[in-house]
């Protein structure tokens, strides 16, 4: 468990909507005065609780407009394949997550790309990137939750302060 009181998790929550928040602001919502909620705000970023601040575009005004969840199936499954496939993918921009799973699928990656042809594109690149048993990819037709914030109130609950 970690050492976070309701302060904490109350200026990680602010900042999980609003990253732009000054500090003056941001004590203000979470109800602290300033130097304090400074501190806080330090000692969390030393603690690394934040990975980086960035802003969130929008994918179908900047023109990628489809989401596609690809599958991939392998039968290597030692460090060395990983570590290359690992490398290939991460050099792919499309991909915008990327995970080893458990169960039938031993990788799953969220794509974003342009079209069909934009995919079609991406999925000649990934073929090319390590020896593959399978990919089957699902092509989002509608995002209906979409948030990067953590649900803090889970583990919030009972924090001191």
């Amino acid at each position: 468990m970690n050492d976070l009181d309701r302060y904490d998790y109350a200026i990680l929550g602010a900042l999980q909507v609003d990253g732009t928040l000054s500090v003056a602001e941001l004590a203000e919502k979470v109800g602290l005065s300033t130097t304090p909620c400074w501190k806080r705000l330090k000692r969390l970023e030393e603690d690394g609780y934040f990975e980086r601040r960035v802003a969130i575009i929008n994918r179908r005004k900047a023109g990628l407009p489809v989401t596609v969840f690809v599958s991939v199936r392998t039968s290597q499954h030692d460090e060395k394949w990983l570590a290359k496939f690992a490398a290939a993918v991460e050099a792919l921009p499309e991909v915008q997550e990327f995970h080893r799973m458990s169960g039938d699928v031993d990788y799953l990656l969220k794509v974003v790309t342009t079209d069909i042809e934009g995919y079609d594109r991406f999925y000649k690149k990934l073929i090319k990137a390590a020896q593959l048993t399978g990919v089957s990819s699902a092509f989002s037709m509608e995002q209906i939750k979409y948030t990067t914030s953590l649900p803090l109130d889970l583990v919030s609950h009972g924090a001191g302060g």
